[in-house]
């Protein structure tokens, strides 16, 4: 059962309220902007399967920094584009959300409006953008998409471009945005269903279409360009994203500094080399792939949870926003995961108690930041309802949100098939 935080000022921001058309003006002032933000950066922007198409169509983009966006602008010029965007995106700004044409959410939950809001869009002749992974990607590899994503664009029955951002996250990587890298940009927009396509196909189909043509893999690309990275710093903050030693097993203990990767708990390192391998300083390269090791410990959630043994609880310092203006501060509370109940958040604020959950059917996916620029630099979680959202701060354990995301998808999967 959830009980609501019982605010001082009950109001809440409407997510539930259709955008504008984008002027035109603005339009060119996106462009404009993005054009003056890319400077001094080495991208390009390549159009395929695109001759002669028109909106309206969906777009949807792999997500890697807020340069995405940017990017994005540059290739759907001079059409007219409404973007989904996450509440917390809408932060003392929902005034200029709203003028740009933003169609405003929370991440991971269940939003009718916004499927009607999309269909709206579309239905004026302009292009829908929206980013199904719902995060920025935490390894540089295609983060989960739900399986109602086909079903929307089955819905729709308009074409589908894909974009496909390749560098952004080697240029800054989710795990350490702050200090940029010298690496080029380049973005792939590439029809990969027409209308008649989507009519004739059934959710499933386009779903594996869709999967097919935003897969991705940053390291690999970095090889096969023969990208080097020759920033000192290369790897700090790798470690939040590889949080498992796959030598002594601990978790939590990794740690890194300068190109190095190392485990306090039984010393072991590794280096990140200016092409994005790994190879151990001493003794076996386990993953010279940085993706095979962040899969391996997906792999080591799973097995945790297929044997009973996954449990989380801690301490959490708790911001709430359940308006655009500012971040509610509602003090420490209890954050639990568990197998059967999935999450659960009870603490006191105002005088009453509050216990927000989340079945595991409720949250397919989870937002996680590293370093959140709104609050404070260090990780938490965003444990959302329809309407509310609650960023959570880790007491007493450290470097568990990578394994938090990794548990919920596993989760939702195992309750989805249960139910089938």
């Amino acid at each position: 059962m959830t009980i609501d935080v019982s605010y001082p000022n009950p109001k809440r921001y409407k997510t539930a309220k259709y955008p504008i058309r984008q002027p035109l003006i603005i339009v060119w002032l996106i462009w404009l902007l993005s054009k003056m933000m890319l400077m001094g950066k080495r991208y390009r922007v390549e159009k395929i399967n695109m001759e002669g198409l028109k909106p309206p169509y969906m777009l949807l983009s792999n997500h890697m920094y807020f340069i995405d966006f940017e990017l994005a602008a540059m290739g759907t010029f001079p059409h007219r584009v409404n973007n989904v965007v996450s509440i917390d995106g809408y932060y003392r700004r929902p005034w200029l959300m709203e003028l740009i044409g933003a169609i405003c959410t929370r991440k991971f939950t269940m939003d009718l409006h916004l499927v009607k809001s999309i269909n709206r869009v579309l239905k004026r002749g302009d292009i829908l953008c929206m980013y199904p992974e719902a995060r920025y990607s935490p390894c540089g590899i295609t983060s989960y998409m739900p399986d109602s994503l086909g079903k929307l664009i089955r819905m729709n029955k308009v074409p589908v471009v894909v974009v496909v951002h390749h560098g952004n996250y080697l240029h800054s990587p989710f795990w350490h945005f702050r200090k940029k890298r010298k690496v080029p940009m380049h973005t792939t927009m590439t029809q990969v269903l027409t209308a008649e396509q989507v009519k004739s196909m059934t959710p499933a189909q386009i779903n594996e279409t869709v999967r097919a043509a935003m897969e991705y893999d940053e390291y690999r690309y970095q090889r096969e360009q023969g990208i080097l990275v020759k920033e000192t710093f290369r790897a700090e903050g790798l470690h939040k994203v590889l949080y498992q030693c796959p030598h002594c097993l601990a978790e939590s203990q990794m740690d890194s500094k300068g190109s190095e990767l190392f485990c306090t708990a039984c010393g072991k390192r590794w280096n990140l080399n200016e092409d994005g391998t790994l190879s151990a300083l001493a003794g076996e390269t386990e993953f010279s792939h940085v993706p095979d090791w962040f899969r391996w410990e997906r792999e080591q959630v799973k097995a945790q949870i297929e044997r009973g043994e996954y449990f989380f609880e801690d301490e959490v310092e708790v911001y709430s926003m359940p308006r655009c203006w500012r971040f509610e501060t509602l003090g420490k509370a209890t954050l639990r995961h568990t197998i059967e109940d999935g999450f659960v958040l009870e603490g006191a604020y105002n005088g009453k108690d509050y216990r927000i959950h989340r079945n595991p059917m409720q949250t397919n996916s989870l937002h996680i930041e590293y370093d959140y620029c709104y609050l404070k630099p260090e990780d938490c979680v965003d444990i959302s309802t329809e309407n509310d959202s609650f960023y959570c701060y880790p007491a007493s354990k450290k470097n568990v949100v990578t394994k938090l995301a990794f548990a919920t998808e596993i989760l939702y999967e195992m309750a989805s098939a249960a139910k089938e």
